[in-house]
């Protein structure tokens, strides 16, 4: 019997699988606008694990990015952790991305940051990508690396509350961010044979520095400075490895749907794209057990209801696959 690179087995051609797959997709699609024809915008944000829009949520602080924007080159494995509850402190999670390359996070005494922290990274991102547009325009300076943030505008990009919780959240984020540590260790080889090794190893943020607080004790201002690698690779490429993503991905309350998204969104160019459930488990970094991950993963493709993709569970001889299609 003949096998197709994903080892599914069938009579019909990949090609014609995925037309069949986009066209269950699309009808899908049909559904879901005919069941929210009538709501709101806010109805239509009502799923089962996706909070819904909060009153002043709708529109950013004029001086905060306007675009929401990653790290291409780690947005297929978890620099953070899923589980709240897991703290994870003083472990490392390993990631073997090919025979010569592996990253490692590590964390401190506090615990490996979580998918939610790593939401302030993304706002660095954000911020040092739109000031270099601007900055190429001859509009503002080269910013700097030290970045000013008032933690009400951090809460506003987020999408999240501002109340006494939230505040003390952003101060265990920042502390946690800079305990965690990320190693990448590639092996260059010459003929055939090593040649040498390159290490680079950072904290998700380099450093912080609470500058006021309220009344209250509240933090209200603070002071971060962005790590090397996403600094340099902002101001000094022309072209960095960032791609921009759904403003929606801050409502996703699920950690693995976030880390799917970002999967999903890393092979957005393409018209479909396909991963192994094993791999997905692997790069996930998750401690639970694999059949328990693989149930999750099949209600989250079963629910479908991502920002800007639709999913699909396609069976094959060599296990169970999740398929991503783009919504038009």
């Amino acid at each position: 019997m003949n096998k197709d690179i994903f080892g599914l087995t069938a009579e019909m051609t990949l090609q014609k699988r995925i037309e069949k797959w986009s066209e269950k997709a699309r009808a899908r699609k049909e559904q879901d606008r005919e069941k929210t024809k009538n709501k709101s915008v806010d109805d239509f944000r009502l799923l089962s694990n996706i909070w819904k829009t909060q009153k002043g949520n709708e529109q950013l602080n004029f001086c905060m990015p306007s675009i929401y924007r990653d790290n291409s080159r780690v947005m297929d494995v978890a620099l953070f952790r899923l589980s709240k509850s897991q703290k994870r402190a003083d472990e490392v999670i390993k990631y073997q991305i090919s025979p010569s390359e592996y990253i490692e996070v590590k964390s401190g005494p506090d615990g490996i940051a979580t998918v939610w922290d790593y939401d302030i990274v993304l706002i660095i991102i954000s911020h040092l990508t739109e000031k270099m547009n601007r900055f190429h325009y001859g509009k503002v300076e080269k910013p700097s690396r030290i970045i000013i943030f008032n933690v009400s505008d951090i809460l506003k990009f987020c999408r999240k509350g501002d109340g006494s919780r939230q505040y003390l959240e952003v101060e265990a984020s920042l502390v946690r961010l800079q305990g965690t540590t990320i190693k990448r260790v590639r092996i260059v080889t010459f003929n055939g044979e090593s040649f040498k090794r390159e290490v680079m190893s950072e904290r998700l943020i380099a450093n912080f520095n609470i500058k006021s607080r309220t009344d209250t004790g509240k933090i209200a201002i603070v002071e971060i400075e962005a790590p090397d690698s996403i600094y340099l690779d902002i101001t000094d490429n022309t072209k960095p490895n960032v791609l921009a993503f759904h403003p929606d991905y801050f409502l996703i309350s699920s950690s693995i749907e976030r880390f799917i998204y970002r999967l999903a969104r890393l092979r957005a160019g393409k018209t479909f794209a396909i991963w192994r459930f094993s791999l997905i488990y692997e790069r996930s970094g998750s401690k639970g057990s694999f059949k328990k991950f693989c149930f999750r993963l099949r209600g989250i493709i079963k629910k479908n209801d991502l920002p800007e993709f639709i999913l699909e569970l396609v069976v094959g001889v060599k296990g169970e696959f999740m398929l991503k299609i783009q919504r038009r």
